[in-house]
């Protein structure tokens, strides 16, 4: 039997009206819910239920709301100046200070005022549920529910079950999000949840391949924009954040794991952090915010259109690879030769030939390593892109000539691609991202955090990510992506890159 979300008219209480308390309220009365806003702070509440009205107006003037609707959900909004006040209420929605004495203070106290129907509810983003119950005498009553900022336009809910939590009220939080508009998703009490666990890769190799040199962060973040389709590029997300509290949410979770060096923090950005170049905040960060021309992501001179392109061809699923730039190539108006097939194990297939290049997609070993392992020196691999990309990030071997490369970006340049080179770093940028993305997803499904439908749902509503971690490796193909995490943990010689039990098995049982 379904869970029943808890009907409109409902009084929920929402404890903070910060930024996320105040987002939650304005949706919820949105939603026809009676809503009791309480914060410590003199004014706060007022201030904020204010905000939310003028927000409501907002939308009326942009026809997104209408004026009756907007009334309504203004008068459904109340200041309450005691936690007594709140006696009534069904649900308890907490949004105040991260702090685990201090919740723990709260609910035990809401514990004595709510009736013993009340379902409570925290917004924490890394506290452990299990340990936030622990002290309550009903701790079964009590569930994560973690929404992200802005709350209002952010469509993910993390419904978070301590150990204690009773299924049922996980169920009818999870329905009364749905009711709310939001998409919910089920998840396991465990460090970061989902979306904070599994993002750690999408600012972790950014960041080695900065320190690494690999390229300055403009040009890192425009190939993760216009290359890997994502909304925002690692560097500026960061800035967004605060370095401040992306590099707390790393250590949080690298110290709950136990040092586990898949969640290593980096020095760089401590360094950042100690120097308070904490992103937007503070004027600096990855970016200066003072400076009226923000810097350019690098990109290749033009370079010559290359007079014929040929193509080799692997057999079975690793052909699909090559195909979303063998569309552009033959939409450029090259004729791509003869596809010459080669047997599906052949090293280096499938691959793009033009001015004595062989141009390859990134299989996680370095350009470098690649041209020596199959005796052509003029190797060049590019990054992996989604369709109609913009951007394409090259790597060139040391052994390669200068003739063999400017053909290459040549080549790209006339598929329509601006192109950027990055250092010969293993994976490169988009590629090992995606992989680590999907390796630890694949971990957080095996571990029992998530199902893999949450998984892909929260990354996609939670962070925006162009696909789910796990439609994305199966896109690619799992056997590929776990080649690529073998390559880099071979070329590292690190932990960091050890594939999931779950993405072994499941290439195991596809062969």
């Amino acid at each position: 039997m379904l869970a029943k979300a808890l009907p409109p008219g409902s009084v929920v209480a929402v404890i903070g009206s910060g930024a996320m308390g105040a987002g939650i309220a304005q949706v919820v009365a949105a939603a026809g819910y009676a809503v009791k806003l309480f914060d410590t702070r003199i004014g706060a509440a007022d201030g904020a239920i204010a905000q939310i009205g003028a927000i409501y107006a907002r939308l009326v003037e942009k026809s997104r709301m209408g004026a009756a609707e907007a009334g309504a959900a203004r008068a459904r909004l109340r200041r309450v100046d005691s936690l007594k006040d709140i006696a009534d209420a069904a649900l308890v929605v907490e949004a105040i200070v991260e702090n685990l004495e201090v919740k723990r203070m709260l609910f035990a106290e809401l514990e004595g005022v709510v009736g013993d129907d009340c379902i409570l509810a925290t917004n924490t983003s890394s506290i452990p549920v299990t340990a936030i119950a622990a002290r309550l005498m009903r701790p079964g009553r009590l569930v994560g529910m973690h929404f992200f900022n802005p709350v209002p336009l952010m469509a993910l809910v993390e419904v978070i079950s301590g150990l204690a939590t009773d299924p049922a009220v996980a169920a009818t939080v999870f329905a009364t999000a749905a009711a709310w508009g939001k998409e919910p998703v089920h998840a396991r009490s465990t460090p970061g949840f989902i979306v904070n666990r599994v993002a750690r890769p999408f600012y972790a190799e950014a960041l080695r391949l900065l320190s690494e040199q690999a390229a300055d962060a403009a040009t890192l973040d425009a190939i993760m924009r216009q290359a890997g389709g994502f909304r925002m590029g690692p560097f500026e997300l960061m800035d967004l954040i605060g370095n401040d509290v992306n590099f707390a949410v790393t250590c949080s979770v690298f110290e709950a794991f136990y040092g586990d060096p898949r969640f290593t923090p980096s020095v760089l950005q401590r360094e950042m952090v100690d120097a308070g170049f904490l992103g937007r905040k503070s004027g600096r960060g990855f970016y200066r915010y003072a400076d009226n021309a923000p810097p350019q992501p690098s990109q290749e001179p033009p370079c010559a259109r290359p007079g014929s392109v040929g193509m080799t061809m692997a057999a079975g699923a690793r052909a699909a690879l090559a195909a979303p730039l063998e569309r552009r190539l033959v939409a450029a108006g090259f004729a791509l030769g003869e596809h010459t097939p080669l047997p599906a194990d052949a090293d280096g297939a499938p691959a793009f030939h033009c001015g004595g290049a062989a141009l390859f997609l990134t299989d996680g070993r370095s350009a470098t390593v690649r041209a020596a392992a199959t005796g052509h020196a003029d190797t060049v691999l590019y990054d992996w892109f989604e369709g109609d990309a913009r951007r394409i990030a090259l790597a060139r071997a040391d052994q390669c000539g200068q003739a063999a490369w400017a053909a290459v970006v040549g080549m790209l340049q006339a598929a329509g691609f601006a192109v950027s080179r990055i250092d010969d770093a293993p994976g490169m940028l988009v590629m090992r991202t995606v992989a680590m993305l999907a390796n630890e997803a694949a971990d957080a499904v095996h571990q029992g955090v998530c199902s893999a439908e949450a998984v892909d749902l929260a990354m996609q509503k939670g962070v925006n990510y162009p696909r789910g971690p796990l439609a994305w490796a199966a896109h690619i193909g799992l056997d590929y992506v776990v080649g690529v995490l073998d390559k880099l943990a071979a070329s590292y010689g690190e932990q960091r890159y050890r594939v999931s039990p779950l993405l072994r098995r499941q290439v195991a049982a596809a062969r």
